[in-house]
């Protein structure tokens, strides 16, 4: 078996992400064929694989970092939520069906368990090493019977467990102790020690309360990484944009041209595939913000209608808001619009929907000339194509198949004056093709806006995975991290009571 490492955390949002890809780049750097897993993940941020497999985007941002390409092995099961209580299920990259969290945790997760470890014994029987990332935190108990994603498959593979915690949050010593202490003793057994995440200040001033952990628990802390901004890559979790109502704003480079372009991003309930718009808000002299009121969208020179999980859900939520009718305005007067994937869809004249939200019949807000029906196989793609006479590639992930009656062919949609659609989610990802659709928008909205004619989004993402690596190699103590990947799960370590029961 080749050496093995499960990232867990104290809580949700603690780092395990970037941590398990900075692990990741800063082994591949080394010469280390390494492979990132994470065995179920809930996330409305998705990616298609080159096998036409939906995973978490997390999981593909990994790979990334691994330098390999992304396969349905590295997240087997993927919850894509519908609302607080029930989510679409994705197992090996296909969707099952939707399900309650009762009944998911009340039988269907065990059942996955054996799929899970099998596909974790395929990458490890293939690679030197393999990241594993946790979800929320181990010390969920109420949740251990059915855990298939931290302890419970750490337990039966053998992994030694990091757990990461965010100071900035406030109470990582607390929380450190208190997650190896809920732990039953076997799983406790497999705990190796901390990591200290998004630290600010003097390290020295930190070092005696690691002092103070380790006589505690009887673990060391294995590095602590300093705060940077710039490093939510690929977050998993858009909902605390949309449902928050929460308004976000990308830091932005002077621009090329006398002016800036301004972006805003509708943040609908249920937001999918957020990052679709992160490729413009690296692009110097534009500014991309998510809102949530009409009057947000006065100033912008290009407003975006992103991708949802609830198609119909989001534009009732346009409706009451009063962004419905702001939307149809700037079509009126010919300012732009673009809609992705959802955002598509709620652009058409109408929404026939048996599958997601059950409601039939459904009108749209009319901007183009779409209509759309909701099959209840889901479209999974990596289309490539040509727009705006330059190459595109994008992926697609929809129930929603849409019959384009009109209008300028644009990608698998259309275009009618400023208002764009199409389902292709990263297609921005394409440096000449997101240039050419920025020249368009500028044109459009009066300003002199000039693309950067050099910025490649695929060199600055490896830039932002070669920082994560840094992260770790430079404030991470390397040589006992190897160990503990090559020499597997820990034995002997301190009990610490009262334990949890399992």
């Amino acid at each position: 078996m080749s050496g093995g490492l499960l990232v867990a955390g104290t809580t949700s949002d603690a780092g395990k992400s970037v941590v398990t890809a900075g692990i990741c780049r800063w082994l591949v750097r080394q010469g280390v064929e390494v492979a990132p897993f994470k065995a179920q993940n809930m996330s409305l941020n998705s990616f298609v694989t080159r096998e036409g497999a939906e995973i978490g985007r997390a999981q593909a941002m990994q790979a990334q970092a691994c330098r390999i390409e992304p396969t349905a092995l590295m997240n087997p099961v993927l919850l894509k939520p519908g609302g607080d209580r029930s989510s679409q299920v994705v197992v090996m990259g296909r969707a099952v069906g939707e399900m309650s969290a009762r009944g998911y945790h009340g039988g269907r997760q065990e059942t996955l368990l054996d799929t899970v470890l099998e596909c974790l014994a395929t990458l490890r029987s293939s690679y030197d090493a393999v990241i594993c990332e946790g979800a929320g935190s181990p010390a969920e108990i109420n949740l251990r019977r059915t855990d298939i994603v931290n302890m419970g498959i750490a337990r039966p593979a053998r992994l030694p467990v990091l757990v990461v915690g965010d100071i900035d949050r406030g109470g990582v010593f607390a929380s450190f102790f208190g997650t190896v202490a809920l732990l039953a003793r076997k799983d406790q057994e497999l705990v190796a020690g901390f990591l200290v995440n998004k630290f600010r200040g003097d390290v020295a001033l930190l070092e005696p309360g690691l002092d103070m952990l380790r006589g505690l628990t009887g673990r060391r802390t294995y590095g602590v990484l300093p705060f940077r901004h710039g490093l939510g890559i690929d977050e998993e979790d858009g909902l605390r944009v949309s449902l928050r109502g929460a308004v976000r704003e990308s830091e932005v480079a002077a621009p090329v041209g006398e002016d800036v372009l301004r972006v805003a991003v509708c943040a609908i309930p249920l937001m999918s595939n957020f990052t679709d718009v992160d490729a413009l808000a690296a692009e110097p002299g534009v500014v991309v913000r998510f809102v949530d009121r009409p009057e947000e969208l006065a100033d912008a020179d290009l407003v975006i209608v992103p991708g949802t999980r609830a198609t119909v859900r989001a534009l009732e939520w346009l409706r009451e808001r009063g962004l419905a009718e702001a939307l149809v305005r700037r079509a009126a007067e010919g300012r732009p619009v673009l809609g992705i994937c959802g955002g598509f869809q709620i652009l058409g004249e109408r929404i026939e929907d048996e599958v997601e939200s059950g409601r039939g019949v459904v009108d749209g807000l009319g901007m183009l000339p779409v209509r759309v029906r909701f099959a209840r196989e889901k479209t999974l793609a990596r289309p490539v194509g040509e727009a705006l006479g330059a190459p595109v590639e994008g992926y697609e992930i929809h129930h929603g198949v849409a019959d384009v009656m009109g209008g300028e062919p644009f990608l698998d949609g259309c275009r009618v004056g400023s208002v764009w659609g199409t389902h292709w989610h990263g297609s921005l990802e394409s440096d000449d093709f997101r240039r050419a659709f920025l020249r368009a928008v500028a044109a459009t909205a009066g300003r002199r806006f000039v693309p950067a004619p050099d910025t490649s989004f695929a060199a600055l993402r490896e830039e932002q995975l070669d920082r994560l690596g840094d992260l770790i190699e430079q404030h991470a103590d390397t040589d006992a991290l190897w160990r503990l990947i090559e020499s597997g799960a820990p034995l002997g370590l301190p009990y610490l009571p009262p334990g949890a029961p399992v």
